[in-house]
């Protein structure tokens, strides 16, 4: 792997792009190439294999865009290039994106093949003759499969946020498809990190790859202000609501860790009377489609998500970004922060952290090397304040521009007929259109206060957020037509102390077969005569319970049950998770191991 110092350019005209991606450009109000893209483009236009470090919000969809558009052979009606993105959104954002850029290309096209669309409409179009094909892992594994999608052709390959593909489970999809490509294809990689998976693929599939780094400095967006405040985990969705009037904010991104927390906000800001829509694993292709396009016209104002569902999610001028959870993932946090305060317009990046979420909140303030500030709650009486000057604002807006205000004249008089005062009437009009009153929340503090020695937590501050962690987030499975999930590596083997007795019956472990500390043993009803492995309970239970499959414990697996050890502290949330699931399709019973 080698590092090239790539000269700066500072238009997009010294990248030497032809004349229709120029022109493509300037309509889409591109001038001044971005840092992973005035490196990028050079060098994937050299021919040679690519490795990006970068993150979402630093174009780097047009870095290997503008490369893939100038080697398209626009005769020929084979698949060319084929990218690879994890989610159904990036891929439906990718082919747009590249859309946009061969505007003046004719007779180029594009597809994308993603789970929960229809995959005979699919076929039809590759018949008809696709260059660029942008599809998700499970879905070109389909076509693979059905010898609909051919790769013989193929001169590009792209990965996409490969991290979080390997993250979701297709690293043996995306090693399947990189086998079956041509060995003389130019192959660019994508990631916001460098695990150790992805250096793997590297060195597998790669050939002498320029490695190009957009540091964490050129990542941190000095338009947006980050701010944190401390609050009872019950008390969430009162003091996002108050941001909300606060700050006026009228185009907002909120982002929790579960599919049920989703749900579950979007219901609560519904009942206040907030245009709010979630977006989740849960929902099908035409829902996300529908939510989506009432949020970009502006009729939802307030958009609800898990990270994964969000991936794709590109929406220009977001009046801000509220963490409702604090990310269990730092990357999650710049990923979330970075979707605000775009194309140098300012944009605001609330955090909401309950008391236990507040080491995590450490710990993306460690990794990002910024001090995110402690914000005040704002009070009941401020936000009467707020909303009291903008009615004003409306009113003296409506007198001074409207030009049939005579015909509501009278509608005082009637009122002062039937017995009010002037004063009376304004009063009502105001709280009916302002539409505050007081609840439970209005005269009580609401941000929490550092536990003295032996203080019993309160009720409620058990949970971060009052997450139940049940759902979606970084692990969020669907079927096959949802794309294929799950961790597909056997990083917890059987233990060694697996055993049976005389005669073959299984033995449950007892004596010092014992979990370590702050591991609780979990006993499940499925084992080896379900064929189940390792590598699908970890996937069950990370992505149900919404806990990092790292901190899964023992696995022993014995003919009908099975034992594995999870954290203390999330035991409780597994058991809820899992009750009334399933693993691998096979209805699973789950309890505490006796």
């Amino acid at each position: 792997m080698s590092t090239e110092t790539i000269e700066t350019f500072e238009t997009f005209a010294d990248l030497g792009i032809s004349e229709t991606i120029l022109q493509a450009l300037t309509e889409m109000g591109f001038v001044k190439p971005s840092p992973i893209q005035a490196q990028g483009i050079p060098a994937v236009m050299q021919g040679s294999d690519v490795i990006g470090q970068a993150q979402t919000g630093t174009g780097k969809t047009a870095a290997f865009g503008i490369p893939v558009l100038e080697r398209i052979d626009v005769a020929n009606n084979a698949v060319q290039a084929l990218v690879l993105c994890p989610t159904r959104e990036l891929a439906v954002q990718v082919s747009e994106e590249i859309g946009r850029l061969a505007k003046y290309q004719k007779g180029l096209r594009i597809e994308a093949i993603y789970g929960g669309d229809s995959i005979d409409r699919q076929i039809r179009s590759l018949k008809r003759g696709v260059h660029i094909v942008v599809g998700t892992p499970g879905r070109v594994m389909d076509h693979m499969e059905r010898r609909t999608l051919k790769f013989d052709q193929v001169r590009m390959m792209v990965l996409d946020e490969a991290d979080e593909m390997l993250d979701m489970g297709f690293r043996e999809d995306i090693e399947s498809i990189l086998a079956e490509m041509p060995e003389d294809r130019q192959t660019i990689l994508f990631s916001a990190t460098m695990s150790k998976p992805i250096m793997s693929i590297t060195k597998r599939f790669l050939t002498d790859p320029v490695l190009i780094k957009v540091v964490r400095n050129e990542l941190t967006n000095v338009n947006i202000e980050q701010v944190c405040f401390e609050v009872k985990p019950q008390a969430k969705v009162e003091v996002m609501t108050r941001l909300i009037d606060m700050y006026h904010l009228k185009s907002l991104l909120v982002f929790c860790n579960t599919k049920r927390k989703v749900d579950e906000i979007v219901e609560d800001l519904q009942l206040r009377g907030y245009a709010s829509e979630g977006i989740h694993g849960d929902l099908r292709q035409q829902q996300r489609s529908n939510v989506m396009s009432k949020f970009k016209a502006g009729v939802t104002t307030i958009l609800v998500a898990t990270d994964v569902a969000a991936r794709g999610i590109d929406v220009s001028g977001l009046d801000g970004v509220i963490n409702y959870d604090i990310p269990l993932d730092e990357e999650y946090y710049v990923h979330r922060i970075g979707r605000t305060g775009r194309a140098g317009m300012s944009g605001k990046a609330f955090s909401l952290v309950a008391r236990d979420e507040k080491f995590r909140l450490k710990t993306i303030e460690n990794y990002t090397k910024v001090k995110i500030e402690k914000g005040v709650i704002p009070s009941f009486e401020d936000i009467v304040g707020v909303r009291k000057a903008r009615f004003v604002e409306t009113i003296a807006s409506t007198i001074q521009e409207s030009s049939d205000a005579d015909l509501y004249l009278d509608v005082l008089e009637m009122l002062h007929h039937s017995g009010f005062s002037t004063e009376q009437i304004v009063g009502a009009m105001a709280k009916q259109i302002m539409g505050v009153q007081k609840n439970e929340y209005s005269d009580s503090n609401l941000a929490w206060e550092e536990r003295r020695g032996g203080e019993r937590p309160e009720r409620g501050e058990r949970r971060s957020g009052g997450d139940d962690r049940r759902g979606g987030s970084r692990f969020e499975r669907g079927g096959r037509d949802t794309d294929r999930r799950g961790p597909s590596t056997d990083r917890f083997a059987p233990r060694a102390d697996s055993r049976r007795s005389e005669g073959g019956r299984e033995e449950r472990r007892t004596g010092s077969a014992t979990p370590e500390a702050g591991m609780t043993r979990l006993f499940l009803s499925l084992g080896r005569k379900d064929h189940i492995l390792p590598k699908d309970i970890v996937g069950a239970i990370a992505g149900e319970a919404n806990i990092p499959g790292k901190t899964i414990g023992a696995i022993d697996i014995y003919d009908k049950f099975t034992f594995v050890d999870v954290p203390e502290r999330d035991a409780r949330a597994v058991l809820r998770a899992m009750d009334g699931n399933t693993i691998k399709g096979k209805p699973v019973q789950i309890d505490i191991a006796k």
